[in-house]
């Protein structure tokens, strides 16, 4: 099954998400990486290279789609993809989707079967779906109806 890794600058924000994805897709393996040795707010590429392993373990040889939070996470994860040979190298795939709603939707993709392109697919996609309908009131935008 294919695994996830999330990434962010918190350790408290991940254990959270890892547990509402647990809901959604209990099987889905979720290895987490985020905050520092010292539980401040940051990155580690090293702890994200030990989730990249621990990820690509889980899968047994399917694969693992990545996702991360802002975007300076994303040269820490650069950082800890050269640590990786080739060969686990080409079994993740790094989404661009958002965090919280590419991951859940990442694993139910996963629980079903899905391939590594379809999973990183379907987190992908949810940069396209919106949060609230065209109507919603008080919108900054001018769009909806104020109350």
């Amino acid at each position: 099954m294919i695994a996830l890794a999330l990434v962010g600058h918190s350790g408290e924000l991940l254990r959270a998400l890892r547990l509402m994805v647990a809901q959604a897709a209990p099987a889905v393996p979720v290895a987490t990486a985020g905050g520092t040795a010292t539980g401040s707010l940051g990155t580690s590429s090293p702890g994200i290279e030990e989730a990249l392993r621990a990820a690509l373990r889980a899968s047994d040889g399917e694969g693992v789609v990545v996702l991360f939070d802002l975007g300076s996470a994303a040269l820490a994860l650069e950082i800890a993809l050269e640590e990786l040979p080739d060969d686990d190298r080409a079994r993740i795939a790094v989404s661009d989707g958002p965090l919280v709603e590419g991951s859940v939707r990442a694993a139910v993709e996963a629980a079903g079967g899905a391939s590594l392109a379809q999973v990183c697919a379907a987190a992908d996609a949810e940069r396209a779906t919106a949060k609230l309908p065209p109507d919603w009131p008080a919108r900054p935008d001018g769009r909806g109806a104020a109350r």
